[in-house]
């Protein structure tokens, strides 16, 4: 590991409004800490955001959320505009210190992008991170002004327009990390109050939930609790889906254990033996790093099909199950779900495959991305002068001018 690079080096790292981009962020600004550097977290006024930030041991700021939905482009606009406006302030002394970062990190999502825009203009170097195969639209907008581009998948370099990219793999938070070291099962299922010589299938939609996901694993849940009368199910439902699931699974009893978002994710992924899930990128990373089988069922609406295009990865080297949603009858479910409950020699060739794609250096990989950059002579030269000052970008000056 290289030598700390200092406090006086300040990273904000843009990573809310989803745990997939609020978890890998929080890996990487931990990596940078350890480095010596100062991290704040820009983060949203979600739920999901703000329930996990107690605790963490990082600085934190809270912006306007932003997101692109539907006909809603006015407001998005709008909001985007304050985002950055808040963003702005908070780079310029009026929150964060008395100077702006050196580097904006953005974790994806336009939450990401007006805080990166803002920095920008005040002489900030910008990166971000990819974690999907398929780059989202705001990462696609932001792209061709980063330094430095960090992606998930080995597919998603050529998808972009990103001068320079590097495939680090995507981050997952320090607690599931550590699972890579060994699991102790009976142990996870006795914190949550299961059996614990009994197997677990974790069902999960990520930190939103996932209705469709919800409803398919609750019609099939009286065919698998009779085809496998010693199996325990974990359901993370969401808040809006909680009580009809809550409903589905109370004939079970103690063998079910039901919750709308658990903090602790990583005891639900060591007591699990295998897994239903959405398919977004940090889950599966979370997947990989576990060691976890799953089944797939990528969400529909996902913007691009990305969730179609991430799970694929993984079924395509048999580290995964991939089913639609389309369709998806309880005895469909049951067919992909019961001989990862029941083959041994399944599972274990799943964990080989997971193993294969898990990148266990990413968070390092990226912290020491952005302070390599900061720490070249010409990067320190513009950090030294006044800001405002401008960078070069493909070889030409651009100027950034300070707000009034």
């Amino acid at each position: 590991m290289n030598r700390p690079v200092g406090t006086s080096i300040h990273v904000a790292i843009a990573c809310g409004g989803t745990g997939g981009h609020l978890f890998p962020g929080l890996a990487v600004g931990r990596e940078l800490a350890t480095r010596g550097a100062q991290v704040t977290l820009l983060v949203s006024p979600k739920e999901v955001d703000q329930e996990a930030l107690p605790g963490i041991g990082l600085a934190t700021a809270t912006l306007p959320a932003v997101g692109l939905q539907g006909g809603n482009v006015g407001s998005f606009l709008a909001g985007f505009v304050r985002a950055w406006r808040c963003a702005h302030r908070l780079f310029t002394g009026r929150g964060l210190g008395p100077r702006p970062p050196e580097a904006v990190l953005g974790m994806g999502g336009f939450t990401a992008a007006p805080p990166m825009l803002a920095g920008r203009r005040l002489g900030a170097a910008i990166f971000l991170h990819e974690s999907n195969t398929v780059p989202g639209r705001a990462n696609r907008l932001m792209a061709r002004w980063v330094r430095e581009a960090f992606c998930g998948f080995e597919e998603t370099a050529s998808r972009w327009g990103a001068a320079r990219t590097t495939c680090t793999g995507t981050p997952v938070r320090g607690e599931i990390a550590r699972l890579r070291h060994g699991r102790d099962a009976g142990a996870a299922r006795i914190a949550l109050g299961l059996d614990p010589s009994r197997p677990v299938l974790l069902v999960t939609g990520g930190s939103q939930g996932a209705r469709g996901l919800n409803r398919a694993v609750c019609a099939a849940l009286p065919g698998l609790a009779a085809a496998e009368p010693d199996l325990q199910f974990i359901h993370l439902a969401g808040v809006p889906d909680l009580t009809e699931v809550q409903a589905a699974h109370r004939p079970l009893g103690a063998r079910s254990f039901v919750r709308p978002f658990l903090r602790e994710m990583h005891r639900a992924l060591e007591a699990a033996d295998a897994a239903v899930s959405r398919a977004g990128a940090s889950s599966l990373a979370e997947l990989a790093a576990a060691g976890l089988p799953a089944v797939l069922v990528p969400l529909p609406t996902a913007q691009d099909d990305h969730q179609r295009h991430n799970a694929s990865a993984l079924a395509g080297v048999g580290a995964a199950t991939l089913l639609g949603q389309a369709g998806l009858s309880p005895d469909r479910l049951m067919d992909a779900v019961l001989p990862l409950v029941r083959d041994d020699a399944k599972r274990l060739a799943m964990r080989r495959a997971l193993a294969g794609l898990d990148r266990p250096d990413a968070a390092a990989a990226i912290a020491e991305g952005i302070l390599h950059h900061l720490r070249q002579p010409f990067t320190q030269a513009v950090r030294r002068g006044p800001r405002g000052s401008g960078l070069p970008v493909g070889g030409r000056w651009m100027p950034f001018k300070e707000a009034a």
